[in-house]
């Protein structure tokens, strides 16, 4: 019998000396001869030094042949150990026939070892590797059933009063300590418990009859109900904000008061149904080992914001039975998506080795800081990072990122009662220039839509907000908002080498239509008497069509920066906040990465280079792909940035 299996190498640091005696461990316990085949080479893998020859680096793609009577077994064993990311084979001990994978494993690149997968919660992977630790249930506390009647109407109505007044100021003490756009959501819900309208349908309904609890929650019902149903965008997220003002009223009412991040202890893995984005963003979560969701995915503001801080999570997990209430410690696979309630041995075990493994790794990653990483054959690639916020330079300086590749102003807009002014925008686009002197600081411009509700910007609903006006459609459609950015960008260019990318471009017309606009904005400054300077302008890359004009698009910008993201959904047609479709929406799909090398042979024609700013570009198993295919420039969250220079290290480009 022979078998067949290609598999994509996920052993830490690739196919070295200690792996490749683990790999021939593995196969002498088999009949059949097996070789390992990769690039027009073949090894046997009862070779150390042919496996080490054939130069397997994280992330590469192999083939395992085997023939005889085992063939089926031998061929998943060792896949499962190709593919698992134990912990033991980067240590260099031989593993134990206790740890051995197990042949019964899923090995489709999502798991670790087979044997551990069997009691697992599968999910969508966050990333960022192993964690273990006490379970802390981040459950909302849940509100008793009110009486219906009114005891004494003067003191349910001085009840409600109190509860109304306590719930602001704590939602205001609560905004004095947290980041601007956390304040200004805390602040905007403050607001709203002074509301007269808000205060008076209570008043009313309790003197009508109702009990001071009742009125609260019937009152926010009416009045999110009222809300919700208009088209203004900025209304339908006062509708979100009342809701949230009911129940934490009502939880006064009963002597409950909501929970809150910095509630959980230190080192505990949250397991929560959902985190919203303003108890992510106001939280530190580097205090978690890790984060364990049943809805959500990979792609939310949470998700992005555990990256960043280097918290390995899982999301939308699916867990009928409901063992995640009941368990005391919880193990995560971050990478692999699978979750470990109360682990066995064998699984604690591998988790905690892990675990181990990667701060020994992470200590050995800082000689990477001040390192600007060439590919084998040569190729300089920048390694940069992503950014919400000028808090997180300090983070992305000690990664020693090589300027930023991907600044979201959007965060600038969201989340607050105003829209930020130009100079406010000026000094946050000078900060991020000054920061990084010696490096490009590419900021994208305003990304929302529909999609994203921005309080201060009445935008009419969408039935398809991912189709509709968002990115650069909406900036040109709303120069009033565009300008000023425009504006803050042309006076911060003086101060770094700043570039600017525009999002969601299907067209020439839509860059043509910008750059009347810059054009507009340096003559209104200089009459001004104020200075400014030229930047450099690029696009994103991330809708099929500008996949297919590539090579017009880039005649006209000088750089393109390929939005992963988005451009895997558009490709795939498969909605990236859907864990339904997760599997489909994955950019080592062979139609995205069939587009990526399509824009990275217009950008050569053209003279242009070519970067990755989506969340795959800190994937080294995928990063290797978007090098091979032209890509220079890879920009991640600032967690991800060392390993990725080590990687980078081993990549061959041609």
């Amino acid at each position: 019998m022979e078998i067949q299996r290609a598999v994509r190498v996920a052993v830490p640091g690739g196919i070295h000396a200690r792996p490749a005696a683990e790999i021939v461990r593995l196969s002498k316990g088999y009949n059949s001869e097996l070789f390992l085949e990769h690039q027009g080479k073949s090894a046997t893998t009862r070779s150390s030094f042919k496996l080490i020859l054939l130069s397997l680096k994280e992330g590469a793609d192999v083939t395992i042949r085997a023939i005889g009577e085992d063939a089926d077994r031998a061929v998943e064993d060792i896949a499962g150990y190709l593919e698992a990311r134990q912990g033991d084979h980067a240590q260099g001990a031989a593993a134990s026939p206790e740890a051995k994978p197990d042949p019964t494993g899923s090995g489709d690149g999502t798991a670790p070892a087979g044997a551990l997968s069997g009691n697992a919660l599968k999910g969508v992977a966050g990333g960022s590797g192993a964690a273990i630790g006490p379970a802390f249930a981040f459950r909302q506390p849940v509100l008793e059933p009110f009486a219906a009647l009114v005891a004494d109407v003067d003191a349910d109505i001085r009840a409600a009063r109190e509860a109304m007044q306590h719930v602001g100021l704590a939602l205001r003490r609560q905004a004095a300590a947290a980041s601007r756009g956390t304040a200004d959501v805390l602040n905007a819900i403050a607001e709203l418990s002074d509301d007269a309208e808000w205060s008076a349908r209570v008043e009313a309904l309790i003197r009508g009859g109702r009990s001071a609890g009742a009125a609260v929650l019937a009152v926010g019902a009416e009045l999110a109900d009222e809300l919700s149903a208009l088209e203004d965008s900025y209304a339908r997220a006062r509708s979100e904000d009342i809701a949230s003002l009911t129940r934490l009223t009502a939880l006064h009412l009963q002597g409950k008061h909501a929970l809150s991040l910095a509630d959980v202890p230190a080192g505990s893995v949250l397991v929560a149904d959902e985190i919203s984005a303003a108890e992510a963003g106001g939280a530190d979560l580097s205090r978690l080992s890790g984060i364990v969701t049943r809805q959500g995915s990979a792609s939310s503001h949470a998700a992005i914001l555990a990256r960043a801080a280097g918290v390995p999570a899982v999301f939308g997990v699916q867990d009928p039975d409901r063992r995640l209430d009941r368990a005391r410690e919880i193990a995560l696979d971050g990478d692999g998506g699978l979750v470990f309630p109360d682990p066995d041995a064998r699984a604690r075990d591998d988790i905690v080795r892990r675990c181990e493994m990667a701060k020994a790794e992470a200590q050995a990653l800082r000689t990477w800081i001040d390192v600007a990483p060439t590919t084998t054959d040569g190729v300089a690639i920048t390694i940069a990072a992503n950014l919400g916020s000028v808090d997180e330079i300090a983070q992305a300086q000690a990664a020693g990122a090589m300027g930023v590749g991907l600044f979201r102003t959007e965060f600038l807009f969201m989340n607050r009662n105003d829209l930020p002014t130009e100079d406010e925008q000026l000094d946050v686009y000078k900060s991020l220039l000054l920061a990084f002197p010696d490096h490009p600081v590419i900021i994208r411009t305003l990304d929302i839509g529909a999609d994203k509700p921005v309080r201060s910007l009445a935008l009419s609903r969408e039935d398809n907000p991912f189709l509709g006006v968002r990115g650069i459609r909406l900036c040109l459609a709303r120069p009033d908002l565009f300008k000023p950015q425009l504006r803050a960008l042309l006076r911060a260019a003086p101060f770094g080498r700043l570039h600017v990318m525009l999002p969601m471009v299907a067209d020439t017309g839509e860059i043509d239509a910008t750059r009347a606009l810059i054009d507009q904005c340096r003559s209104e400054l200089i009459q001004e008497g104020k200075t400014a300077a030229d930047f450099v302008l690029g696009i994103m890359v991330e809708t099929p069509a500008a996949v297919f004009a590539a090579e017009t698009l880039a005649r006209k910008v000088r750089f393109f920066s390929i939005g992963t993201n988005d451009l895997t959904q558009y490709v795939m047609a498969a909605d990236r906040l859907n864990p339904g479709v997760a599997e489909l929406c994955r950019v080592d799909q062979p139609a995205v990465l069939s587009a990526i090398r399509m824009v990275c042979t217009a950008a050569e024609k053209a003279g242009i280079w070519v970067g990755v700013c989506g969340e795959a570009a800190g994937d080294a198993a995928v990063a290797q792909h978007f090098i091979a295919a032209g890509v220079t420039e890879l920009s991640m969250a600032p967690a991800s940035i060392l390993k990725m220079k080590s990687a980078v290290s081993g990549y061959i480009r041609g």
